[in-house]
């Protein structure tokens, strides 16, 4: 007991010293994920973005190596992936010991769905993000992954950084726990499978900014709320409409 509660003071201290003083609800569940899975942020096994935690992938290598895992088995599913586009879904398989069937996870990644920093390297994030969903699945961590985060999330800070006083920045967070907008729109370019760039091109047309950070909270918001009625009720013609912003209208004389 007395050495969860030292891991968990550690852990908190550190918390604090990279990303300021986090809320009573985030060190609570920094408690428990000390106490049950005695992951560390000075391991590097926890990330704290946007008043979330998320596991990493390194912490969920070394929580299944304590837990005594006898192996992890990856599948490229050639049916589903797609050379051509960048599109790769591994199938991913974590056998916590010698008679267990098998926990499995799935994982793919194209050029919508991973940070720009990353792109060419999609079959790599793939296969980390199935490996990731399956160790989450078997060690029963609720936790997202921070390999699993989309195009339009930020890589991780190593120190807190302010926010605006005005609260207008596009990557915000609400304040209230609510998903930040750049969340939002990793989420409906996933669940519809929209082009990244295309997206961002045609939000910065709609708030009538040269980009999308320039423009203001409201401006997001409402461009967020556009996308997803659109997506929703007639994706062909939204897709038409991002198609439009890849091959801009020649000028005629």
């Amino acid at each position: 007991m007395k050495r969860k509660v030292a891991n968990f003071r550690s852990n908190a201290k550190l918390a604090r010293q990279l990303w300021g003083e986090p809320s009573r609800m985030a060190l609570r569940s920094l408690r428990e994920l000390t106490a049950r899975f005695s992951l560390s942020v000075a391991a590097g096994d926890l990330q704290f973005l946007d008043g979330r935690w998320y596991v990493t992938h390194s912490g969920l290598l070394q929580l299944a190596f304590r837990r005594g895992c006898r192996g992890i088995r990856t599948i490229l599913q050639e049916r589903l992936s797609d050379v051509g586009t960048g599109r790769w879904v591994f199938k991913a398989t974590v056998f916590k010991g010698s008679s267990s069937k098998g926990f499995v996870g799935y994982g793919d990644a194209d050029p919508s769905n991973v940070s720009s920093l990353v792109h060419g390297a999609e079959m790599r994030v793939a296969e980390t993000r199935a490996v990731n969903r399956a160790l989450r699945k078997a060690y029963g961590i609720g936790l997202c992954s921070v390999e699993e985060l989309g195009a339009f999330s930020s890589p991780p800070r190593s120190a807190s950084i302010p926010s605006p006083s005005n609260g207008s920045h596009p990557s915000n967070g609400s304040g209230n726990g609510q998903p930040r907008l750049r969340d939002q729109l990793c989420l409906l370019i996933r669940q519809y499978n929209l082009d990244s760039n295309l997206v961002k091109a045609y939000a910065a047309d709609f708030c009538g900014t040269q980009t999308l950070s320039g423009a203001s909270r409201d401006l997001v918001e409402s461009f967020i709320s556009q996308l997803a009625k659109s997506a929703k009720e007639n994706r062909p013609a939204l897709l038409c409409k991002l198609n439009s912003y890849a091959h801009p209208q020649e000028v005629t004389s």
